[in-house]
């Protein structure tokens, strides 16, 4: 129910500010670049950049969401939270024969993990006696409400309504702060309100994964600084990404250029492309082990595949026009392919290259997750086994923001290196 609310909410935003920015943009901005000076734009992806005002205020609506939902301090508006504090409920007990009492259950509803004192009611004077229980917020207690009556089950005793609802085995009703279901067997079980707001096991507040972060920053986890965990998993990307092009970019101008080298390679090169990295990590592991060769050998098969599709897809896609005239003008093979085929490819190499290197990055930490003593993967791995959400979501955070840096200095590499991109 928290995440339909939650995507609602995030829809109701993106479009509230679509129509916001477009209509400020409109009035207020006069664009006068390049972009805004063409005549058809529509399907031109030329024509097409991130709207920075939007990336923004997608940030901030998932951070306030976030914090919204989990009843961060750093937030102003909070959905409603679970129910905390003293409530109470009364249920109706009828004898074997008919008799019928009265009691009160007074329940403490209390935060996970804080201490908290019973509460005191005194007893009453029929023979169905009232009865105090603790409950932890977002929990549910069993509460046999007839361990201290004068008629208990055993007597042929059995509850018959709460707050005045009739009550059965298997049914439920309403109550001021909860909901109070039966069991099978007639024993009555507390649900205090639980709000929007998600518990702390399932999604940690923004501000409690920063504190893990400073504190793992500091002292480390699993005998291994954040810093070692990071760079473990950097370095096996790095290599495993370099060997990958290495091999991959030279056999793809191959198949590319040679008949010969396109029918030997192309059933293995499709053959292999669909098939996902992690499948082959048991193959690998019988065959290199748990170590670092075994992930590099993962990695390096991760980007090979990818790497030589792009060097093979730049060098068809060179418009042969260029080569000719390259061939009119006198140019040697030689000329041709270091001044015409190299340069023209470049653009798919680089595209090919940042999809390989988000591969190898997603691959790393799956491969962790399975077998590693350092790394990012296995420091969510093994915070997941003890249910240490915020380390886990810490993780998934500086794995996305080193994933993107990785993506934005890849972009930037090919702006520097391919400043010919797009331009025919």
């Amino acid at each position: 129910m928290t995440g339909i609310i939650l995507l609602v909410v995030y829809a109701v935003v993106f479009t509230a500010g679509f129509f916001v920015v477009r209509a400020i943009s409109r009035h207020l901005i006069k664009r006068v670049d390049y972009t805004s000076l063409k005549t058809v734009t529509f399907g031109d992806e030329s024509a097409v950049t991130a709207d920075r005002t939007a990336s923004v205020i997608s940030v901030v609506t998932i951070f306030l969401l976030w914090g919204a939902f989990t009843g961060s301090i750093l937030t102003p508006i909070h959905a409603p939270p679970p129910f905390e504090g003293d409530t109470s409920f009364e249920y109706t007990a009828e004898s074997a024969d008919g008799d019928r009492d009265t009691a009160t259950v007074l329940v403490r509803v209390f935060r996970v993990g804080e201490e908290v004192e019973s509460p005191i009611l005194e007893p009453g004077d029929g023979w169905a006696k009232n009865d105090v229980a603790e409950v932890g917020a977002w929990r549910s207690k069993l509460i046999r409400v007839d361990n201290n009556d004068e008629i208990t089950k055993s007597d042929g005793a059995r509850i018959v309504a709460v707050d005045g609802q009739a009550i059965e085995p298997g049914g439920a009703v309403e109550v001021a702060d909860g909901r109070i279901t039966m069991t099978p067997k007639g024993t009555l079980n507390f649900i205090p309100a639980k709000g929007l707001q998600m518990e702390p096991i399932w999604l940690p507040a923004p501000e409690a994964v920063f504190s893990r972060f400073i504190d793992i920053t500091s002292g480390g986890y699993q005998n291994f600084s954040l810093l070692e965990h990071l760079g473990y998993s950097l370095f096996r990307v790095i290599a495993g990404f370099v060997f990958g092009a290495l091999v991959g970019i030279p056999l793809g101008y191959a198949m590319g250029l040679s008949n010969w080298f396109r029918g030997w390679f192309d059933p293995i090169v499709e053959f292999m492309r669909p098939v996902p990295p992690l499948a082959l990590i048991p193959l690998v592991i019988i065959w290199a082990g748990i170590g670092e060769v075994g992930k590099i050998i993962l990695l390096f098969l991760a980007a090979l595949w990818i790497m030589t599709i792009a060097a093979r897809a730049g060098v068809s896609g060179v418009q042969i026009s260029k080569v000719h005239a390259a061939f009119s003008l006198g140019a040697s093979r030689s000329q041709i392919m270091r001044h015409v085929i190299i340069p023209n490819s470049l653009p798919e190499i680089f595209t090919g290259a940042r999809v390989a290197m988000g591969v190898c990055w997603g691959t790393v930490v799956a491969a962790e997750l399975v077998a590693a003593e350092v790394g990012a993967g296995m420091m969510i791995m093994v915070a997941s086994k003890f249910q240490l959400t915020d380390i886990v979501i810490m993780g998934i955070i500086l794995i996305g923001v080193i994933g993107y840096g990785i993506d934005i200095l890849m972009r930037m590499a090919e702006r520097r290196l391919v400043p010919w991109k797009g331009r025919g």
